[in-house]
């Protein structure tokens, strides 16, 4: 069984500048690497879950979200730190154009996105974690029984507050968050 940490993208592994879709836009959180790394060593796996409304909302397209998120894998495997898979939602509920306008379980705080990575992956739900920058990535966690933690880092848990819920641990950062699940 693994040890999954569940990471929303923008705002905890990369700053979010905002529907982050360019390369040259590009630069990682203050501390994901050192955060990362720590729990790397005890022995936990990553998988990012990430809302990207920004291709619903006709921002960008999925190639670009591709294209980009690629580009932040191959960035973190220069670094030994691998990312087991990917899995995001292009879906806005109001602001979705066409397709992606629709309500799905798949759009955090839902939990479709965790269940896909449970069916494909062997997981320790009792030993794994998320962690965002959003409120939205908390009730994630409670919603699929999940312990979470909130960074202060991009969003800060300033972007939707109508989301909030009871938090394990609010970090300052990805390497707070790292020191907080490997001494307990």
């Amino acid at each position: 069984m693994k040890k999954i940490i569940f990471l929303d993208r923008d705002g905890v592994i990369n700053v979010d500048t905002g529907y982050t879709y360019k390369i040259r836009d590009f630069q990682f959180e203050k501390n994901a690497i050192a955060g990362l790394q720590l729990l790397k060593r005890k022995k936990f796996e990553f998988i990012i879950a990430t809302n990207q409304s920004g291709i619903g909302c006709g921002y960008y397209t999925e190639k670009d979200f591709w294209k980009f998120n690629n580009y932040v894998a191959a960035q973190l495997k220069k670094k030994k730190i691998e990312i087991l898979k990917t899995y995001f939602s292009p879906y806005h509920p109001e602001k979705g154009i066409g397709k992606y306008k629709k309500k799905t379980k798949c759009r955090k705080p839902g939990i479709g996105m965790l269940q896909q990575a449970e069916k494909d992956f062997k997981i320790d739900n009792k030993k794994s974690w998320i962690i965002g920058d959003k409120w939205a990535d908390v009730k994630t966690g409670k919603n699929f029984r999940i312990k979470s933690i909130l960074v202060m880092t991009g969003k800060g848990g300033k972007s939707d507050p109508h989301h909030k819920t009871d938090v394990t641990y609010i970090a300052k950062d990805l390497l707070d968050a790292a020191k907080f699940i490997v001494k307990i």
